[in-house]
């Protein structure tokens, strides 16, 4: 008999992207699977387009303000949340609930834990996200994307599942010629999130402006697209993207990355074993990104630069190290670093992490 599961994903992409490389590897099983999203995630158009069935609920994240409208506000969608959660469940009657992280995750583990249907959770981080610090104490199994720094009970070190493209062939001289760029150059990939980054990209231009014989790929995001356009005119050496698609065909081309260190960009990293330049988001949860760069750069494949009012000269500073005389022989030795990480093969973590959720 075909288990069947449903998984609450939604939100940001290191909660989303993991929940659906598993939804699509369950499918691929042939074993039903259903998606809970939070009512006008953009989510849903991923899901849409990939033919994946969801269900949404309204709910709201806990208000970090001490405004008693906001706390009222948040009270009633949460038990209005649960109401809907539970009317899912008994309509489509899973075998096992997976939570993905982010407080969409809460009220199907919640309710599914009290119905008597398995639980499991995935956190990607290096800190575990307060929505799944409390579904934990609800979860029959506990997935783990990185080390983390205390034991919780129950888990696993799975690693965090990224997209098949990863695993395809490229073609690094095409590739590049089509960028504008040269097949015979050092190559550089710069992408601060795809939202792109303000502080991070004018750093980053800089930078840029003083590392010689290298060639980069500068993926600004959409809303700094055109000023940075501007920043490089006259310079044949960088390719400006507001966004691409090929990401995992640029990121396997690269002989270094400057990048954030959300889970699953790690994850895209490890798999691709680039040396990377790590500049945590300054406002993320917990300061969870940094704790994730720490685990690349105490293994030395890559070094962290924290985001403050020296970002550009120390950015100078790394690339200095990484691109001038010696620079090849560091990135060689931060390439095999990777060797060394015991952490699960991402590109195998959705089918390891369906064996897992069979077993339950």
């Amino acid at each position: 008999m075909n288990r069947r599961f449903i998984i609450a994903s939604g939100g940001t992409g290191g909660h989303f992207y993991p929940g659906f490389a598993l939804g699509k590897q369950l499918r691929k099983q042939g074993l039903p699977v259903l998606f809970i999203v939070r009512k006008n995630d953009p989510a849903a158009q991923t899901l849409d387009a990939h033919k994946l069935r969801y269900k949404e609920i309204d709910f709201m994240g806990l208000p970090r303000s001490v405004n008693p409208v906001r706390h009222l506000k948040f009270w009633g969608k949460f038990v209005k949340s649960l109401w809907q959660t539970r009317a899912i469940l008994k309509q489509f009657r899973p075998d096992v609930a997976v939570g993905t992280g982010g407080y969409i995750s809460f009220p199907l583990i919640f309710t599914a834990h009290f119905m008597g249907i398995k639980t499991a959770v995935h956190d990607s981080n290096a800190r575990l996200g307060l929505a799944n610090k409390i579904c934990g104490k609800f979860a029959d199994l506990f997935m783990l994307g990185l080390p983390v720094d205390k034991k919780v009970k129950k888990s696993v070190l799975t690693s965090t599942p990224i997209r098949r493209e990863f695993a395809d062939r490229v073609d690094r001289a095409a590739l590049l010629e089509g960028l504008g760029l040269s097949s015979d150059k050092k190559t550089a990939l710069i992408v601060g999130g795809s939202q792109g980054a303000k502080g991070l990209n004018e750093a980053v231009a800089k930078t840029i402006k003083n590392t010689n014989g290298w060639q980069f790929v500068h993926i600004t995001g959409e809303r700094w697209f055109g000023l940075m356009k501007e920043e490089y005119a006259g310079m044949n050496n960088v390719a400006v993207l507001p966004y691409s698609h090929e990401i995992y065909a640029i990121m396997k081309t690269a002989d270094l990355a400057l990048c954030r260190s959300g889970a699953s960009t790690l994850a895209e990293l490890i798999y691709c074993r680039v040396p990377a330049v790590l500049v945590p988001f300054p406002h993320a949860a917990a300061d969870h990104q940094y704790y994730n760069a720490k685990i690349l750069e105490d293994a030395g494949c890559a070094l962290v630069v924290r985001e403050d009012k020296n970002l550009a000269a120390n950015l100078q500073l790394a690339f200095a190290d990484l691109t001038k005389h010696g620079g090849t022989r560091k990135l060689s030795a931060m390439r095999r670093a990777y060797n060394g990480l015991k952490i699960p093969n991402p590109m195998t973590a959705s089918k390891e992490i369906v064996k897992l959720l069979r077993n339950l």
